[in-house]
């Protein structure tokens, strides 16, 4: 398999999301050319909404629009765009000016819808959310992070290639930090202090409520996720990336719950303002694999 190799390196130090919309005079030709044109290396990762491919006649097992989801006093928006591009490295400037130009090689048939920057945040490997705590604790890894991440065989163009959910997470930090630490530790599952997991956390717990091994199958993701903080506010770019949709999903709907009644402990001082799905691609050549199209 060739998977595209900005998926399994670590969290980098920066980052820049950018989500597109397919333009109205957008022919198919001109779409796929501009997709099959970009430079794919291990600081880019491209994933294809199910609105593009459909554009281009084309269908993926698996690939579905972000569903918007509610739940007890909580709600999941759906901004599903056609194209979405990560781009990372160690240097801000050096993404600012290759974001410039994939964008005015993109431009004929793509329309920037939203544009975000990351970057991670303390020294732990995973870095840590703006609360403080360290994110993506349970991130397999090895062999144990491809099995999860990427479609191991099946039809040509398939093999390799990787679904991912993104979402963007607004946190009221001035209200978490007004929490106890014991409440803080309590809503998250884990002690700040050493990053510990809290057996006797409540059910409400975000832990609790992602708990990969506790799903049926198992609902093991590779999370890439950042803080970021720009005038929208601040948070978390929530990055997950699978073999197949079905894993992040059932997460999700165990958080606004719709499984149990009981809404994820995160939702008293974040919320979800953008929720978006893609198929990544396999890479050939340091092109985008499109065969399964």
């Amino acid at each position: 398999m060739n998977p595209q190799p900005g998926i399994l390196p670590g969290v980098p130090r920066v980052a820049r999301y950018l989500s597109f919309r397919l333009r109205a005079d957008a022919t198919p030709e001109e779409s796929r050319q501009s997709i099959e044109a970009l430079d794919i290396d291990e600081n880019i990762t491209v994933g294809l909404g199910e609105s593009l491919l459909d554009h281009w006649g084309g269908e993926i097992d698996g690939l579905r629009t972000f569903p918007a989801l509610s739940g007890p006093g909580v709600q999941v928006p759906s901004t599903q765009q056609a194209l979405w591009c990560w781009l990372h490295g160690t240097d801000q400037g050096e993404l600012v000016n290759r974001s410039i130009a994939i964008v005015d090689s993109l431009d004929g048939a793509f329309g920037v819808e939203q544009v975000v920057d990351g970057f991670k945040y303390g020294d732990a490997d995973m870095g840590r959310d703006l609360t403080g705590y360290e994110d993506g604790t349970e991130n397999p890894v090895d062999d144990d992070a491809v099995a999860a991440a990427f479609v191991p065989e099946g039809e040509e163009g398939m093999a390799g290639s990787s679904f991912v959910a993104v979402q963007q997470w607004v946190h009221d930090l001035r209200r978490f930090s007004s929490f106890s630490q014991p409440e803080q530790d309590h809503i998250i599952g884990r002690r700040k202090s050493d990053n510990e997991e809290i057996g006797d956390a409540p059910l409400s717990a975000h832990t609790k409520r992602t708990e990969q091994e506790s799903f049926e199958p198992e609902a093991f993701v590779l999370r890439r996720s950042m803080p970021f903080a720009d005038p929208s506010g601040e948070g978390l770019m929530f990055v997950a990336f699978g073999k197949s949709l079905d894993a992040f999903e059932a997460q999700l709907r165990r958080m606004v719950g719709l499984e149990d009644g009981i809404t994820d402990a995160l939702f008293r001082f974040s919320r979800p303002t953008t929720g978006a799905y893609y198929w990544c691609p396999p890479v050939h050549d340091g092109r985008l694999d499109l065969d399964a199209l």
